[in-house]
C-alpha cells in the first residue's frame, strides 16, 4: 500500500541525465521485507548477485551499490549482513588469494592491495589458532575428567578393600 502523497512520490533526481536514461543494467532486486534479519538478507544477496554467491572480493563501496539497487534496505541490517559475509572463512580465503575486487554483478574492478590480502591472512591465522586452542582446552578438560574418574575408582576400590576388615 502506497502511503505517499503525490508530492512525496516525485523523483527529485529526474532532472539528472542518469535518471532520464532507461536502466540497462541488472534489474532491480525485489524489495527486502521489513524486519528482515541479516542472515536472511545475506541469503537473498547470495541468490541474486554473483559477487556474493561466488564469494568474490567485494569492491569498496558495495554498500552504496546495494542501497541503489535495493532502496528500502535497512542500513543496519545491510551492514550486519556484509559483516557476516566478509567475516566468513570462505570470503577471507578468497581475499587472501585475490587480485581484483568485484561489483555486485561479478565484474572485476580495482586491484586488491597487498595490505588487504595480509589482513585476511592474519584473520584466518587468528581463527585457526583460536580453534586449535579451544580444541586443546577440550582435550585437556576431557583428560582431567578421565583422570578424576580413575582416581575416584581407585579410592572406591581402596575404601571397599579396607572397609571389609
Amino acid at each position: 500500500m502506497n502511503t505517499n502523497t503525490p508530492a512525496e512520490s516525485v523523483d527529485t533526481n529526474a532532472t539528472t541525465p542518469e535518471a532520464q536514461q532507461p536502466q540497462a543494467a541488472a534489474p532491480a532486486a525485489p524489495a527486502p521485507a521489513q524486519g528482515m534479519s541479516a542472515r536472511a538478507l545475506l541469503k537473498q544477496l547470495q541468490q541474486e548477485y554473483p559477487a556474493f554467491r561466488d564469494c568474490l572480493p567485494l569492491s569498496i563501496g558495495i554498500d552504496k551499490q546495494l542501497l541503489t539497487r535495493m532502496p528500502g534496505l535497512d542500513k543496519k541490517v545491510m551492514r550486519a549482513a556484509l559483516g557476516i559475509h566478509t567475516g566468513s572463512m570462505r570470503y577471507l580465503r578468497a581475499m587472501e588469494k585475490a587480485k581484483t575486487r568485484h561489483d555486485l554483478d561479478g565484474t572485476a574492478g580495482a586491484e586488491v592491495p597487498e595490505a588487504h590480502r595480509l589482513h585476511a591472512k592474519e584473520q584466518l591465522q587468528q581463527r585457526f589458532k583460536k580453534e586449535a586452542d579451544r580444541k586443546k582446552a577440550e582435550r585437556d578438560a576431557a583428560q582431567e575428567e578421565e583422570n578424576n574418574r580413575k582416581r575416584q575408582e581407585k579410592l572406591q576400590a581402596l575404601a571397599s578393600k579396607f572397609s571389609k576388615n
